[in-house]
């Protein structure tokens, strides 16, 4: 049976706030047997908080999380010494590995994302780690984060602060990149769909996966910003939408 990839922000919520009809259209999912998991270039929050929140809207989430924090995790080894520059998501993700999230020099690797913590002194560090041979490792370039106060800097804003001072590209893990592409694939196969709000990610991942590519105008994509590239397979109001055509 297909499976259903998700992204949060713009398709099952935004910021704080769920999206109408979201909670219904997963648990139709859920009844259905169709296998789904939430995809998220959010590498900041535990996946016991996106769990937490989701579950909050009354979806079942429970080992259904996936992040570019885990994607990035996949760039470590075990027993490898990594300085986060992110959030606690990252930091778990990077110990489930069996890598240390160390405080100070020597780095093997340098893990970047979203970090609401970000100080000019640790990102001397980053930098620093980059300049003495430390593999840089990217979570996610997205440069906003949406919010319900509107967009903020993403963690594509604090790798480029790194980039620029270093001269250094890093090696990216989230969406779209193939490294988290495989995550999910291992995880639930070679058919499915990739519902997301933003073409150049989502869209992208979509080709990535080799999945069809459900675009929802429910996030930053508007009707009025039609036609897109990659072009949508399916395009529809928002995930409450989608799912009932594609059910019925």
């Amino acid at each position: 049976m297909t499976a259903w990839t998700l992204d949060l922000d713009g398709v099952v919520w935004t910021g704080s706030d769920a999206i109408a009809g979201s909670a219904q259209a997963v648990e139709q999912l859920r009844t259905g047997g169709h296998d789904y998991l939430f995809v998220t270039n959010n590498s900041f929050s535990t996946v016991a908080q996106q769990e937490q929140k989701l579950q909050s809207f009354g979806i079942e989430s429970t080992g259904r999380v996936v992040s570019s924090a885990m994607a990035a995790a996949t760039l470590v080894h075990p027993g490898e010494r990594v300085y986060v520059l992110g959030g606690g998501g990252v930091e778990e993700a990077v110990e489930a590995r069996g890598a240390l999230v160390a405080p100070a020099e020597p780095f093997d690797a340098v893990v970047v994302g979203l970090d609401w913590s970000l100080s000019y002194e640790r990102l001397i560090v980053a930098v620093q780690a980059v300049l003495n041979g430390a593999r840089f490792i990217a979570t996610n370039t997205d440069r906003t984060y949406p919010t319900e106060a509107g967009f903020y800097p993403g963690a594509g804003a604090i790798v480029a602060a790194v980039e620029a001072a270093t001269e250094v590209s890093p090696t990216i893990a989230g969406k779209p990149n193939d490294v988290f592409a495989k995550l999910v694939r291992d995880l639930v196969g070679d058919d499915g769909i990739m519902v997301g709000d933003r073409p150049e990610t989502d869209g992208e991942f979509a080709s990535a996966l080799g999945y069809r590519f459900g675009l929802v105008l429910s996030g930053v994509t508007q009707k009025c910003d039609l036609p897109v590239e990659p072009t949508p397979d399916f395009v529809a109001a928002d995930l409450a939408e989608l799912v009932r055509i594609q059910l019925s």
